[in-house]
């Protein structure tokens, strides 16, 4: 892991804002890791906020909830933030917001709920890994082996992103609410709660809270990136090392992130599906950066609009400038796993051309995952799939980080994504 430029003081100390109610939003039919939903309405029809409006049966999914009330006025491709394009619902609003019927539930009635009553709760209000994985949440609350350890995952270890932060900062009860749901579902009394030390406030809320809930640790990490992957976390926090191939639960831990507990912590007490977000929205260009709550299906202009522009980006980077995804039209929505949406300068999103590699074994020592890049992209450039495969292509997490330290700024992360696709093929 290597520390690297937080970028995170223009909207780490600001309180999140409600972005104002879109005109129109476009909900994709795909937001999450699984099988994209079909939609359940027709052109014309009109819809409350929170009603369901795609869904699918098939064993990785999660539906999709309209984002505000008004009409569908179209089932149309669209610009996606992930995959290019992909299908999407549009929905005009009428400027009333109106929900459906939901009653709040209290927490005597919520002690009385099952494990699979939560999982139902879960997966009806369409909740995935909020971290940027989009896994559906309903299938990590009920793990295939037994599990004695709950890991929630607050280091948003990527530079700029700021919303995990205040998330914990503004709503650390609730957050506190939601990580008692989860344990009480997975059976586990053992729960770790992981924040780096560059979030001070966060650390001082939940010490305070944790005092008079046993079982419950805050555990402190060093400023180092990428400690926000699971397997990182996991080895950091409890020395325990997730095989090759293998996932947390093969050794006994489930990780969620805060976002994710949050939106449990909703869906179960509020009855609330997800269809808003905290999205921080900064970057040299961005006049007045901010942490903003986002409706799903808002296209990122209007984000934009609303902070103001210093200047003209040359790009826009949805997620953190490490993993995310740099976007060719300000038209693509914002979706469940949207993090960020970051406006880089000229200079600052300059392409370098690649040189020779100079064997300098920077991109090995790096690697959080302790595999070897370099050889990887050698096998990825000259297409021999089963080499890239044997040198453990699949275990890559994307960090990004031999790109960065790479002194001949070789294009490595690319080319393990695409041995990577190659290789599942």
């Amino acid at each position: 892991m290597v520390r690297i430029e937080g970028h995170k003081t223009k909207t780490e100390n600001k309180s999140s804002e409600k972005l104002p109610l879109p005109s129109e939003v476009y909900i994709p039919l795909s937001q999450h890791l699984g099988k994209s939903c079909q939609p359940e309405v027709e052109l014309g029809q009109y819809v409350l906020r929170g009603q369901r409006i795609a869904n699918i049966s098939a064993a990785v999914y999660a539906p999709v909830h309209a984002s505000l009330s008004g009409k569908i006025v179209s089932v149309c491709d669209w610009p996606h933030p992930v995959l290019g394009r992909a299908k999407a619902i549009v929905v005009a609003g009428d400027g009333k917001d109106l929900s459906v019927d939901t009653d709040t539930v209290s927490s005597e009635q919520i002690r009385n709920y099952t494990p699979k009553q939560i999982q139902n709760i879960v997966l009806e209000a369409g909740i995935v890994g909020m971290g940027g994985a989009g896994f559906p949440t309903h299938i990590k609350l009920n793990p295939p082996k037994p599990v004695d350890t709950l890991i929630v995952n607050g280091a948003e270890c990527e530079p700029f992103l700021t919303g995990d932060y205040r998330l914990m900062v503004e709503n650390t009860d609730e957050i506190l609410r939601g990580i008692e749901i989860v344990a009480r579902c997975l059976g586990v009394d053992k729960v770790y709660i992981a924040i780096e030390d560059n979030k001070p406030q966060a650390i001082r809320l939940f010490d305070q809270k944790l005092k008079h809930l046993p079982g419950y640790q805050i555990r402190i990490l060093k400023t180092q990136y990428p400690q926000g992957g699971e397997k990182q976390l996991i080895k950091n926090i409890l020395g325990r090392e997730v095989p090759r191939g293998k996932l947390p639960f093969d050794v006994g831990v489930v990780v969620h992130n805060v976002g994710t507990v949050f939106a449990i912590f909703e869906a179960v007490y509020l009855n609330k599906p997800l269809y808003e977000r905290m999205v921080t929205v900064t970057g040299s260009c961005v006049f007045d950066p901010k942490n903003l709550w986002v409706r799903v299906g808002t296209p990122i202009k209007d984000l934009i609009e609303y902070c103001g522009l210093k200047e003209n980006p040359a790009k826009i980077i949805i997620g953190g400038p490490m993993m995310g995804i740099a976007q060719y039209t300000d038209e693509v929505p914002v979706i469940k796993t949207t993090t960020g949406v970051i406006l880089m300068n000229e200079q600052e999103s300059k392409i370098t051309e690649e040189d020779y590699c100079i064997r300098c074994g920077a991109c090995i020592r790096s690697c959080p995952v302790g595999l070897m890049p370099c050889l990887i992209n050698l096998a990825s450039q000259n297409e021999m799939w089963l080499q890239a495969k044997y040198y453990g292509a699949q275990d890559c997490i994307e960090c990004g980080l031999c790109s960065y330290v790479c002194p001949a700024d070789r294009n490595l992360v690319q080319s393990i994504k695409r041995a990577k696709l190659e290789v599942s093929k």
